[in-house]
């Protein structure tokens, strides 16, 4: 007899994505005030692979980096980056990982592609609005078009490149 083979693959993939996240953190390209990292590639990845049980590891990085583990962008930990112009962007990981989940549990390709793009706007969207608050400072913020023009506009080529190599890696798997 052995153990129950779901749970285990809930561990197992749980623990390479969580990784994976990390490492594409280390995959950095220093921007003001958001680094490009390798990050979403591996957070919508693992929609593809873990379905909705993807927000696992999205849920343990975020714990894991909050706590004091150098596992954000260039080795950063704590709560600061949290509370810092990336907080938003990382906290997004966890509603763009289920909503990529979700989306491929279901056939169809142009919902695939369409729930893709709505998981990096969720991305965006959590960042956007974390930045546009946070930045420069909570007592004046900097406000939602030079958030958006920061925080997304430099971002969106290298996103849709990395949004189509998970959709176009997701057409092979089973």
């Amino acid at each position: 007899m052995y153990g129950d083979e779901r749970r285990s693959r809930l561990i197992a993939e749980s623990a390479g994505f969580l990784a994976l996240i990390a490492a594409g953190a280390w995959v950095s390209i220093p921007f003001v005030p958001i680094p490009f990292t390798l990050q979403t590639f591996f957070v919508l990845l693992s929609g593809v692979v873990m379905k909705r049980r993807a927000v696992v590891p999205a849920v343990l990085y975020l714990v894991l980096g909050a706590i004091g583990l150098p596992v954000f962008h260039n080795g950063t930990a704590g709560p600061g980056v949290l509370l810092g112009p990336t907080g938003g962007f990382i906290l997004g990981f966890i509603p763009a990982a289920l909503a990529a989940g979700i989306v491929y549990e279901q056939r169809s390709e142009v919902g695939r592609i369409a729930g893709l793009a709505v998981a990096t706007l969720l991305i965006y969207l959590f960042g956007v609005g974390w930045l546009a608050i946070s930045t420069p400072d909570f007592s004046h913020p900097m406000g939602l078009v030079p958030a958006a023009t920061i925080g997304m506009l430099p971002f969106l080529p290298g996103d849709i490149i990395k949004t189509a190599a998970v959709y176009m890696i997701g057409r092979r798997l089973p």
